[in-house]
């Protein structure tokens, strides 16, 4: 299954550069012991995200938000990404926009490039290829039947900049580094300020790659997912 907007990406780099590489973190032991790379992340699997809390915390949330008063948990099949332009208008995002944002570092994520039933996988990333963040949303849901709480996450998008405006119209939103403690606040920060965190990013920081179908099946999982098919 090929998604829209941002519905699969990558996390490969080990999760003790990423918490040695930012300010302050509150560290998820069991973020750092159970981490493995993956080269094929799809809704629904947990993710390493960064949630502000008033120490922002390092931990897995589950991909596909979960607003806190929903009836049940199969609303987050829907809300893998979040429209910048419409944060303030839905009440599932509203909320966890000016109270649970967090980031989702990645290494890269897939687009697909055409339409019908022809469509050609790309591999996007940084030139640099370091790790870079997602502005995301969390929150925290309760099942009342088994007492169960979960922590879920969307991925916020935005119009896409000129690396990305040939395979599809959206990307993530990919934070700049100087508005990560913004973002992370835990505190009350402007709507406009926030707004003005989750613009495209640099377009001449980024690269686009041809790649494999092999892609295309969740079950693959390998850095063969990335591979370039011109040599």
């Amino acid at each position: 299954m090929v998604y829209s907007m941002c519905g699969r990406f990558v996390q490969i780099t080990d999760p003790e550069k990423i918490r040695m590489g930012l300010f302050e973190l509150d560290t998820d032991v069991a973020a750092l012991m159970e981490f493995f790379p993956r080269y094929n992340i799809t809704p629904s699997r947990d993710i390493l995200t960064v949630i502000n809390t008033p120490v922002p915390k390092l931990i897995f949330t589950r991909w596909g938000l979960i607003p806190s008063w929903a009836k049940d948990r199969s609303i987050g099949n829907h809300l893998i990404n979040a429209k910048a332009e419409t944060l303030l208008a839905r009440p599932s995002f509203r909320d966890p926009f000016r109270r649970h944002r967090c980031i989702i570092f990645s290494d890269g994520f897939y687009e697909w490039k055409g339409s019908g039933k022809t469509k050609t996988p790309f591999f996007i990333r940084l030139k640099s290829r370091e790790p870079f963040c997602f502005a995301g949303l969390w929150d925290r849901w309760t099942d009342r039947a088994t007492g169960e709480n979960i922590l879920s996450s969307a991925i916020i998008t935005t119009d896409a900049n000129a690396a990305v405006a040939g395979i599809h119209n959206r990307m993530p939103a990919i934070l700049d580094p100087g508005d990560y403690r913004v973002w992370l606040s835990a505190g009350a920060e402007p709507d406009r300020t926030l707004m003005g965190c989750l613009k495209p990013y640099a377009a001449q920081e980024m690269e686009a790659y041809e790649i494999s179908r092999f892609v295309n099946n969740p079950g693959n999982d390998s850095a063969e997912c990335i591979r370039s098919v011109i040599h």
